[in-house]
């Protein structure tokens, strides 16, 4: 079998486009891959990138038709949809959950240790839905080192406390997957093979530990670069063991002096940091159940996860289903593509049959007080701060961080978007002014935003009371191009700083 440009390709490029047409030109591949899609956003997979987003497949001949045009594997959402193709890039929430049917709650286990506790760790997990009450749950391997556990959207109530269980996505499927992961580390202790402490437990990471997502924080210090000669300043945050060469100063290109600042630990998930919130990070070892690969990453909106009896680009593994039976027992050749037969991978669920497990869940997470955190999260750490109208307000009393977004940014535009309405509403500004502001914003960018995103953005905002746009302390500005100064770090907000700079004007005056 020929390929165009097969000379330039590796050996493992090679080896998954020789058996990827001859794969997926089985009817019994095409018939799973196609039903398992209905209602779901699909993407077909060109080795190393995706195609197009949304898609779906019309017909089951689309999956070997887009394998002949190179597509090697076919990933798809955990979320259902009345119509896939009506879904939009930055669509807001209100958008999501009117055109969002279901979802399913599909776990994601990829032991960095192998697939020998990848296996163990599925199996606790099986066992914690037995234990709850859930007997009809789909296995399938992920094509690599791990696999993939599903709970059909049937089995769950389409209604809680009034609200449509649909629209609560991501966050109860979050909690659900936090609550396996503390409800089965006791399960998963208990079969451990009596060699890990000898394979394993003396490889455990230490650091500190996020205690809203249970993640490893990134550890970070300030550093200031000083010009002697020009009296320039920049503050940057960098890694902490971050090595290179010194800035040079932008004036007279002289190497800068560097002064350390203050260490702090930032976790990259929830984008918290130790500044704001000192209690939410303690150090110690990463609890032997994350390590075995428990993806909460997998739960956001529009993830996509390869779909059962996909190809996998770096085996040439197939996603194949399995039985409980078959898990226990499962080795990389039972993957084998030329060696394998369909099963369902969409159990016959009972309906409501994991009514009790969401309460169980729902009440651990209030005992456990991440009830509040979460609540905390969705509504900031200003839940209760009112916008002010300011007198004389002046685009010089701006902070320089959102003077230079305002010039317009190259990256990070939806970030900008979501900082500038925040700022604006904050410190007051009129609903007219606000978006003339954001449209003369949006005009100076590189690639400006579609109006349309805009106007899901700002009228999502505007039945929300106002948040306070992100700390400096954060990393969010520098993807902007934007890099806070030590004035701005000391003051802590954008809002902060424009009220102190009014009210130092305006007495002044």
């Amino acid at each position: 079998m020929a390929f165009l440009g097969s000379e330039g390709m590796s050996e493992r490029e090679k080896k998954i486009r020789k058996i990827t047409q001859l794969y997926y030109s089985r009817p019994d591949i095409q018939k799973a891959i196609f039903e398992f899609s209905q209602d779901r956003e699909i993407s077909p997979r060109y080795f190393e990138g995706f195609g197009k987003r949304p898609d779906t497949f019309q017909f089951k001949g689309d999956i070997l038709g887009l394998a002949k045009k190179g597509a090697t594997s076919f990933h798809c959402s955990e979320e259902l949809w009345s119509d896939p193709l009506e879904i939009e890039t930055g669509m807001s929430r209100e958008k999501a959950d009117e055109i969002r049917i279901g979802w399913d709650l599909l776990i994601d286990i990829d032991c960095e240790h192998g697939i020998k506790y990848s296996k163990l760790a599925a199996i606790a997990i099986v066992k914690t839905f037995e234990h709850h009450g859930i007997r009809n749950v789909g296995i399938k391997f992920s094509g690599s080192k791990g696999f993939h556990i599903l709970v059909p959207w049937k089995a769950f109530p389409k209604k809680m406390n009034g609200i449509e269980t649909k629209n609560l996505f991501p966050d109860l499927p979050r909690t659900l997957v936090l609550y396996i992961k503390n409800y089965s580390a006791g399960i998963l202790k208990s079969i451990l093979p009596p060699e890990f402490e000898k394979e394993i437990k003396g490889k455990l990471k230490t650091g500190y530990l996020c205690k809203n997502c249970g993640e490893f924080a990134t550890e970070l210090r300030f550093v200031e670069f000083r010009c002697k000669s020009c009296g320039v300043v920049e503050t940057k945050k960098l890694r902490m063991g971050t090595k290179g060469k010194l800035p040079k100063c932008y004036k007279c290109k002289k190497e800068m002096d560097f002064k350390p600042m203050k260490k702090f630990v930032e976790c990259e998930r929830c984008k918290i940091n130790s500044n704001d919130a000192p209690k939410n990070f303690s150090r110690g070892e990463k609890d032997i159940y994350s390590l075995m690969g428990l993806d909460l990453v997998l739960v956001s909106p529009r993830h996509l996860f390869r779909m059962p009896y996909s190809l996998h680009e770096k085996t040439a593994l197939t996603s194949v289903v399995l039985n409980y039976e078959e898990l226990k027992n499962f080795k990389f050749k039972d993957a084998d593509p030329l060696r394998i037969k369909i099963k369902n991978f969409m159990p016959d669920s009972v309906e409501n049959e994991a009514a009790e497990f969401v309460m169980q869940a729902l009440d651990w997470e209030k005992s456990a007080g991440l009830d509040k955190e979460k609540s905390k999260k969705a509504k900031g750490k200003y839940e209760n701060f009112k916008s002010v109208k300011l007198v004389n307000l002046k685009d010089s009393q701006f902070p320089p961080t959102i003077t230079k977004i305002l010039e317009g940014v190259k990256d990070g535009k939806k970030r900008a978007l979501f900082a500038l309405i925040n700022f604006f509403r904050s410190i007051g500004v009129e609903k007219e002014e606000l978006e003339k502001r954001i449209n003369d914003w949006n005009k100076k960018n590189e690639v400006p935003l579609k109006k349309g995103y805009i106007t899901s953005q700002l009228s999502w905002t505007y039945k929300r009371k106002p948040l306070m746009p992100p700390n400096f302390s954060t990393n969010y500005y520098e993807a902007m191009g934007a890099t806070p100064n030590s004035e701005e770090l000391k003051l802590k907000n954008p809002v902060s700083y424009t009220i102190k700079k009014n009210f130092r004007d305006n007495n002044k005056k």
